[in-house]
């Protein structure tokens, strides 16, 4: 049994947007209230965080999280990676790194941002990191005593131009941040239980699956049931748009959790 609290289910700029008055930005509903995107799973004894964004603190105190074994990062934009920093409290507790799963590309940029995590001279109270290096091929996450692990399949698709990697753990498969993905990456998630992919808004947009688009790669994969993340404030307000879903999708929502056989 896999489960999966959605930490944050919404954009860049999260929702409420700074400054905006728009009727989905002022709306009293929580389910509105959405914090950048991020999933915490828990999966045969182990337990990863997808993505540590700018709302990485508020995030772990919110659900109390109190161990990872690791966090697995999909690409170097600030809203997946700005919080890492936050990490130096779980290096508090275990007196070991955090595991940070990123292909070499975004572990570069890693390093830039948090220089002082990296240089000779450690700054005191610097995080912790051990970073991992991930390709396109299935690699293992292992608990941090070593006795347990999962594997880690890789769905390579692109943001614009950037390549970003999702991820699929048995049958779980969870995509954020694209806009398009090859058939041969949709193949790799065929047929799983429960598929959760973006959704930013109704319109076309250049970088990411609209509402339309990603409900028809959700048709082609075939999930049991599919829900909807990395939502703006322009998609409307979720009480108004749930009931427009088929009856195997559903948006999700910052604090859902949910249970994957």
């Amino acid at each position: 049994m896999t489960k999966l609290t959605f930490l944050g289910t919404g954009t860049s700029q999260g929702v409420p947007v700074i400054a905006c008055g728009c009727w989905v930005c002022t709306s009293h509903d929580s389910r509105d209230k959405r914090l950048r995107t991020s999933a915490l799973i828990e999966s045969d004894g182990v337990t990863i965080v997808i993505d540590a964004g700018p709302d990485f603190r508020q995030q772990m105190l919110r659900e109390n999280v109190k161990h990872i074994d690791g966090i697995l990062i999909t690409h170097e934009h600030k809203d997946h990676t700005g919080g890492l920093d936050e990490i130096r409290s779980f290096n508090y507790v275990t007196k070991k790194p955090v595991n940070i799963y990123a292909e070499q590309r975004v572990q570069n940029v890693i390093k830039k941002d948090f220089d002082y995590a990296f240089g000779e001279n450690k700054y005191p109270g610097a995080p912790d990191f051990n970073l991992i290096d991930i390709e396109e091929k299935p690699f293992t996450v292992k608990s941090l005593d070593g006795t347990k692990s999962i594997e880690v399949i890789p769905i390579r698709g692109m943001h614009y131009k950037l390549p970003v990697f999702g991820f699929r753990i048995g049958n779980l498969a969870y995509i954020t941040d694209m806009n398009n993905i090859r058939e041969e990456e949709i193949d790799k998630i065929k047929g799983v239980d429960t598929l959760v992919i973006n959704a930013l808004q109704k319109e076309h947009h250049m970088s990411h699956f609209s509402l339309s688009e990603a409900l028809h790669i959700s048709y082609l994969v075939g999930a049991r049931q599919t829900y909807l993340t990395h939502v703006s404030h322009l998609m409307g307000r979720f009480a108004q748009i749930e009931t427009e879903l088929p009856e195997n999708v559903n948006f999700a929502y910052d604090g859902l959790k949910i249970e994957v056989k």
